[in-house]
């Protein structure tokens, strides 16, 4: 008795599936081009804050061709995009292709690389002053520095680490 009631509802179930109409539509063709993937690639920090990765997003995703001040008669175009914490001016082809990028943000969280060194270099110094630089440039790729400054008492000493936690 189980089985038989066990095989109808199998049996329905598999009936309603079958007796579906599939219908096939032709969709419009979509082209996606990443123009600034190496961008991306080469300041990626996944260490850092989240409005650094947003305006990088939106430095790597802008439009130079759609923005009213592209002509065809320029070669390349310097667009300045803004945060309340620092800044990224970015150099585009005609294209929209990134050439070269300065980045600079105020008081960011270091990566935990850059806040070891630190600490085993200058153990009872404390960071009270940061800055975090990065250039790119598309041939070369991205060099990424903090510029730090470190207080013991009345003393007050600046130093350069790249993002490795290697002082310079």
């Amino acid at each position: 008795m189980k089985r038989l009631v066990l095989y109808t509802l199998a049996l329905g179930f598999t009936a309603q599936v079958l007796s579906q109409e599939v219908k096939t539509e032709v969709l419009t063709e979509v082209v996606v081009m990443a123009v600034n993937y190496k961008y991306l690639d080469q300041t990626d920090n996944t260490e850092a804050a989240i409005p650094v990765k947003r305006l990088r997003k939106e430095v790597a995703t802008f439009d130079v061709q759609d923005a009213e001040f592209y002509q065809d008669d320029y070669e390349f175009y310097t667009v300045n995009f803004y945060i309340p914490d620092g800044k990224i001016v970015a150099v585009y082809d005609q294209e929209g292709k990134i050439l070269r990028t300065i980045e600079k943000f105020r008081d960011m969280k270091l990566p935990k690389a850059v806040g070891k060194a630190v600490q085993k270099r200058f153990p009872e110094w404390e960071v009270i002053g940061e800055v975090y630089r990065v250039s790119y440039n598309h041939e070369d790729g991205a060099t990424q520095s903090y510029k730090l400054k470190l207080r013991n008492g009345d003393e007050i000493l600046r130093v350069k680490v790249n993002e490795k936690g290697e002082f310079q």
